[in-house]
């Protein structure tokens, strides 16, 4: 009893000990920090995959490199297009928002509105010229965060089930059932925005730039390209792109371009993708209602940044399953004391009556 008492106390200590000493390589590590929880969670996704692969005859560390080189090329995919766009046709960019005219008149009731677009243009423009510089300087920066990515994804592909051991040895195993509860869930939403959203973020890109060729912008690729990064925004999605596009030529009078671009550009950029693609990946993904998807995004996005659009809305995923297991294990207890309360007023019942029989019987005789 005593060593067991003491092997659960040392067992408990160094979990502690491991999560001060992550904190404060996590400190330690804040510049790089986003690289690891992006290459984490890639990771969580893909070690089905070595395993799959090993079940078919690979060795493990031979599929835990086909699993790196299959996130690093999804990596590049969807990657290489904003960096092309960033580095090389930002002018085309800046030129096309300078395109826009600094005054836009507006007839509703036969009242005309003119709307100054002046500033909005300048600090759009500006905006996109800091972006550019910023980014073209951090060039050097990205790579070595690139190659980070790449090193500590085929490391923790190749070495995921034994950190995964490690990481639950601590936890009682009766709490075990709530630490798989959370992780199926953080698959479940690993899988929705990587495998899923970036489905459905391709499927706008095969769409909207042959669409924009169509209806005759030059700049079609960079919209399509646009159009396919607005999909990770839940609910409104490319609607951010194609409504400027459309309120625009009605400015402009062009109403029959509004109407094509509006209503193409909706149907087939916006929702096409959703209604053809999300269906048949959706049975594996968490199933988080869109407002918290959205909640989890934006939070996420202006708290950490770039990674946040993965790590809001998985936070918030884990949160509503621990909610869900306490609400489960609450009202588990209280049918249980309703069971038992039952039974008890059963037991008397019997016993009184019993007792109320027996006491007949006795008068009778």
């Amino acid at each position: 009893m005593t060593a067991t008492a003491n092997s659960s106390r040392r067992r408990y200590v160094l979990g502690g000990v491991v999560a001060i000493l992550g904190l404060l390589t996590g400190a330690i590590l804040l510049e790089v920090l986003g690289t690891i929880l992006f290459a984490l969670t890639v990771a969580y996704v893909l070690l089905p995959v070595q395993g799959w692969l090993a079940r078919r005859g690979l060795s493990e560390w031979s599929s835990a490199v086909v699993a790196t080189l299959v996130g690093f090329v999804s990596a590049i995919a969807v990657f290489a297009p904003i960096v092309l766009t960033l580095y090389v046709r930002i002018d085309e960019v800046i030129a096309l928002v300078e395109g826009v005219p600094a005054e836009i008149s507006v007839t509703v009731l036969e009242m005309t509105y003119t709307i100054e677009a002046r500033e909005v243009q300048a600090l759009a423009v500006a905006f996109l010229r800091d972006v550019a510089v910023s980014f073209a300087s951090s060039l050097p920066v990205l790579a070595i965060k690139f190659a980070l990515f790449v090193i500590l994804l085929f490391a923790l592909v190749y070495k995921g089930d034994a950190a995964g051991r490690a990481a639950i040895a601590p936890v009682p195993h009766e709490y075990r059932d709530v630490v798989h509860a959370l992780a199926v869930r953080a698959r479940e939403t690993l899988y929705a925005i990587y495998v899923l959203q970036l489905a459905t973020s391709a499927a706008s890109l095969v769409i909207g730039y042959p669409l924009f060729h169509l209806l005759g912008y030059d700049m079609a690729f960079t919209l399509a390209l646009f159009a396919a990064i607005l999909q990770f925004v839940p609910i409104i999605g490319p609607s951010l792109l194609i409504a400027p596009i459309a309120l625009y030529h009605v400015a402009a009078g062009e109403l029959v371009a509004a109407a094509l671009v509006g209503v193409l550009g909706i149907g087939l950029v916006a929702w096409l993708p959703d209604i053809a693609v999300r269906p048949r990946l959706a049975r594996r993904s968490a199933g988080l209602p869109g407002s918290l998807y959205f909640v989890g995004f934006t939070g996420g996005l202006f708290t950490l940044g770039a990674i946040g659009i993965v790590v809001g809305p998985l936070i918030v995923a884990i949160f509503v399953e621990a909610v869900e297991l306490l609400a489960d294990e609450v009202n588990g207890a209280a049918t249980i004391a309703e069971l038992a309360t039952a039974d008890a007023a059963v037991d008397s019942d019997g016993t009184s009556g019993g007792s109320e029989t027996d006491a007949d019987a006795a008068s009778d005789d």
